[in-house]
């Protein structure tokens, strides 16, 4: 388990790696005078897609499984709190490094996509209603699947058959499915 554990956070590394020195801009905004980071980008991503492939949700279990089993391959592994706010920092490069790998794969070149939505309820009161911060987002709608209304957004996704998610879009609750399917293939057609 273990070597086979290296050879993909090696791997996963080089590649990031790569996609960095390829993008520089990718890269999250730092300050030019300050204190560098102990661990690097490249390898926050590499921590943060194997904790996907390995099924941790919670960040404080993985970290201690890294601690456990990964410290030989990381010079530093930071705490849950810097873990967290690093990897928010680095939404859009661990966005693109996910697209990166997803292309590397057979399963992109599938001939069918399957696409679909789910409602995301952001709240059930009128209170909550006028108190939102997504107050000019989130709206009344109804879910035929749920037979229920609801007010929130919806989540519209497209994927293979195999499971990997190619693109996605969050819309209000009233947002029509082939919409955002079309704006999903207009902003990144590869």
């Amino acid at each position: 388990m273990t070597n086979n554990l290296d050879t993909v956070a090696t791997t996963l590394y080089v590649k990031v790696d790569d996609l960095l020195k390829e993008s520089p801009d990718l890269a999250p905004w730092r300050p030019v005078v300050g204190i560098a980071p102990k661990l690097s980008d490249a390898e926050l991503v590499t921590l943060a897609v194997i904790q996907a492939l390995r099924g941790f949700t919670s960040e404080s279990r993985w970290l201690r499984f890294a601690r456990a089993h990964m410290r030989h391959l990381f010079r530093y592994l930071p705490q849950q709190s810097g873990y967290n706010k690093r990897l928010r920092a680095a939404a859009e490069l661990i966005r693109s490094a996910i697209r990166v790998l997803s292309m590397d794969t057979t399963l992109w070149t599938d001939d069918a996509w399957v696409v679909d939505s789910t409602p995301v309820e952001c709240g059930r009161s009128k209170e909550t209603v006028k108190r939102s911060d997504l107050a000019g987002w989130a709206e009344y709608g109804y879910c035929a699947s749920h037979s229920r209304y609801f007010w929130g957004l919806c989540l519209h996704l497209a994927c293979t058959l195999g499971g990997l998610p190619v693109g996605f879009a969050l819309t209000g609750a009233k947002a029509d499915e082939r919409q955002p399917l079309l704006e999903i293939f207009h902003l990144d057609p590869p």
